[in-house]
């Protein structure tokens, strides 16, 4: 599937990490009903929930009523980011799927964008990440690409100042302002090595090359610079760390009781 369409890889982890965000990973984000978090204006530009239920669809053919679509799509996660160059974990199954999802929470618990250091660090604790989890786990953000809509603030009118945000090299902000002509355009979140799964994400930012205002505050802010530069500086480690963190992103509030949720035979639908 990647070797068809690479872009398809960071919008597996994306998927994965939207779906942690709400009630842990319980694949409460494949839920395709009314109101349901797939609904949500923080879920519009999400993709790969067809690749999802392919997957589910062959597993179900194989070992009926045993895998859930939360661990597809924990281990699709972990798969996109080897496809793309980047590390290998074990992934821990045996989540159950969640039958509750509406877009109000995710709405109302997804980052999107524009969030201060303080607040995406109250985001991971609350899941029990930490502050390394933040910087490590936005390094996925070495591939996949966003939307020029969610960054024309920063290009014309940051903080209201109807100049552009102070953060961005003046030579990324050009480039970026030929390629967002219209809000409707996509741009790499990684400008020097979209492709690939690297640390230049890193580099990036230590050259006020982050795409999105969530990424350059990783370098702004002093809680969180020093780990910015060790990764930059230290790739092999972020590699490692990737895998740790993203094991971590993977337990966030797994339904594993006896009790707590279901298999799904379909991941679009509750059984």
């Amino acid at each position: 599937m990647i070797n068809k369409d690479y872009t398809m890889a960071p919008s597996l982890l994306r998927l994965h990490f939207h779906d942690c965000a709400v009630r842990g990973c319980d694949g409460s984000i494949l839920l395709n009903h009314k109101g349901s978090e797939r609904s949500a204006v923080a879920s519009k530009t999400l993709r790969g929930f067809d690749v999802i239920q392919e997957i589910k669809a062959e597993v179900e053919r194989q070992c009926p009523k045993t895998v859930s679509c939360a661990d597809i799509l924990t281990a699709a996660a972990r798969d996109a980011t080897v496809a793309m160059g980047g590390p290998f974990w074990e992934v821990p199954f045996g989540r159950k799927d969640g039958r509750v999802s509406t877009a109000q929470e995710a709405d109302r618990l997804v980052p999107m964008g524009r969030e201060n250091i303080t607040t995406l660090v109250q985001f991971c604790q609350a899941r029990g990440l930490t502050l390394l989890d933040l910087v490590i786990l936005s390094g996925a953000h070495t591939i996949g690409r966003s939307s020029c809509g969610s960054l024309q603030f920063r290009l014309y009118n940051f903080n209201g100042t109807r100049k552009p945000d102070p953060s961005i090299d003046v030579k990324y902000l050009n480039y970026l302002r030929r390629k967002c002509r219209w809000a409707s355009e996509v741009v790499d979140l990684d400008a020097t090595t979209p492709r690939k799964f690297d640390a230049a994400y890193y580099t990036n930012l230590q050259k006020k090359m982050g795409l999105l205002y969530t990424d350059q505050a990783l370098y702004s802010d002093p809680r969180t610079e020093p780990l910015v530069t060790a990764m930059a500086t230290q790739p092999s480690l972020f590699f490692q760390q990737f895998a740790v963190s993203m094991v971590k992103l993977g337990n966030v509030q797994v339904l594993t009781g006896k009790r707590e949720g279901e298999i799904r035979r379909n991941c679009n639908f509750v059984n």
